[in-house]
């Protein structure tokens, strides 16, 4: 179900009898890709950095002498606002970029699995951690609590950043990896050498025979960089 309304996304939505679908043409376009790519990789390193600021001293590990809340209150306003234009950018990236390719991608699903567990976090410090923060506001060390809390952050949002900048690689692609592997199940790779090769079939025993290569008449018919990139060159990762 999700693989067709990505699909439909990328080359349905916004089509005309004179105009490809919005996806593409926000892909064939000049600059604004790049800027959103390259716009969503800057807010990301704002928004990371005073996230970390505020983890590191959750963990007692840095400002250990300044209380958190006044701490939380210089860098906030930063993290709120790098955090808003990093969605959106990121969707607009997203959206441009094949989003089939990202949505078969296993690194951009691991993304997806830290993002969420990032966001929780968030809920659970803010409506449960926080309740006695006038407590251990001041301690240099805070409670155990609160540096799990911290901890989680920290390392969640290290991995969403490592994940998206494997996104550039092609080392896992549906293409590469072997059927009935952990990474062909967990991204789905069925569907997508289904979608670029519909002849593809599965035997029943678990075997699917091999794709041959997409034909590149249609750009949207790959799940690979765009033609004028080397299979191993890295292209933009959110």
């Amino acid at each position: 179900m999700f693989h067709e309304f990505i699909r439909w996304l990328q080359e349905d939505l916004g089509r005309t009898a004179d105009h490809g679908s919005w996806s593409e043409q926000i892909h064939s376009s000049l600059n604004l890709w790049n800027l959103a790519e390259g716009t969503h990789v800057l807010t990301l390193i704002f928004f990371a950095g005073t996230i970390w600021i505020v983890d590191l001293r959750l963990l007692g590990l840095a400002f250990r002498d300044m209380p958190f809340s006044k701490l939380n209150d210089r860098v906030l306003p930063i993290t709120i606002g790098s955090f808003f234009v990093m969605i959106v950018t990121g969707l607009i990236s997203f959206f441009g970029r094949d989003p089939l390719l990202y949505y078969h991608d296993v690194w951009f699903r691991f993304k997806m699995i830290f993002l969420v567990l990032a966001t929780l976090n968030i809920f659970w410090f803010h409506f449960r951690v926080q309740r006695d923060q006038a407590a251990w506001d001041a301690m240099t060390s805070p409670p155990l609590k609160v540096r799990v809390s911290g901890a989680i952050s920290l390392v969640a949002w290290l991995l969403i950043i490592i994940f998206g900048r494997f996104i550039a690689y092609d080392w896992y692609r549906c293409e590469k990896v072997p059927v009935g592997s952990f990474v062909y199940t967990f991204a789905e790779c069925k569907a997508a050498l289904g979608y670029l090769n519909p002849s593809s079939a599965d035997d029943g025993a678990g075997h699917v025979e091999d794709p041959q290569p997409p034909s590149t008449d249609s750009p949207s018919q790959t799940l690979s960089p765009a033609p004028d990139a080397a299979p191993t060159t890295p292209k933009a990762g959110g």
